[in-house]
């Protein structure tokens, strides 16, 4: 099922570890309706970005999934809010995180985490947040702002 002309369910819901793992990662209606508006504002990620392709890491996570990834009970993966993505043929996840962070526009969050992928989150709160996640002795930190 295409959700936008660039994203499909199918890529909006596909988690590794949970095809790893055999955990079914089925998103309800409720949540495909958001999925629909998060591939919208994706697209819109997508021309800022040169419509070079995205390849999306994770997109909706279900409660057993997001558990087994160690995400945050609060997490906007949970209902379909946010994608964590890369864009290499325009750059570095941190190229990518801070050219969104200068052109973005009402967005909750913009995250370059571990220097690996770009999180990027449309809930509701439109705090336009702009951290970088890096792990420290094990644990994840958070610094404001996007680190190059």
């Amino acid at each position: 099922m295409k959700l936008s002309e660039h994203f499909s369910l199918a890529e909006m819901t596909f988690s590794a570890t949970a095809a790893r793992k055999g955990i079914a990662n089925v998103a309800p209606p409720e949540i495909v309706d958001q999925l629909i508006l998060t591939a919208d504002r994706m697209e819109g990620v997508r021309a800022l970005l040169g419509n070079k392709p995205i390849r999306v890491l994770s997109g909706y996570r279900s409660p057993a999934v997001n558990k087994a990834v160690g995400g945050s009970a609060t997490s906007a993966h949970r209902t379909g809010h946010a994608v964590d993505f890369i864009c290499p043929e325009f750059g570095t996840p941190a190229e990518v995180a801070a050219h969104l962070a200068k052109h973005l526009t009402g967005y909750d969050q913009i995250i370059q985490e571990f220097d690996s992928w770009i999180h990027v989150g449309f809930g509701p709160g439109q705090r336009m947040q702009k951290l970088t996640a890096r792990k420290v002795r094990g644990r994840t930190a958070y610094t404001a702002g996007i680190a190059s």
